[in-house]
């Protein structure tokens, strides 16, 4: 689904009612937004917790994490996520 939006002078967008309605967004709602292969990108930032499952990847069997050990994988996916942001969106991906 898509549709053609224009960038206002103050720089905003209009997400349009179908797409709206079709994401369940609301007003009020805030995205993290950023720059994936030359494209805006805006991720809703209230997500739901069962939409993070697996996100962190597959738990080692048998192990339990401490909260130190999770704060640290959820610092590793988000440095990850800043280096593939990072670099400059005219160059190839890797």
């Amino acid at each position: 689904m898509g549709a053609l939006t224009t960038l206002t002078s103050k720089g905003q967008l209009t997400i349009p009612k179908d797409v709206r309605d079709a994401l369940q967004l609301t007003p009020g709602m805030r995205f993290y937004v950023t720059i994936r292969n030359g494209q805006v990108v805006a991720v809703p930032k209230n997500k739901n917790l069962a939409e993070l499952a697996g996100a962190l990847g597959k738990a080692p069997s048998g192990e339990s994490l401490t909260v130190e050990e999770m704060a640290e994988a959820v610092k590793e996916i988000a440095a990850a996520g800043r280096a593939t942001t990072s670099r400059d969106p005219a160059e190839p991906s890797p």
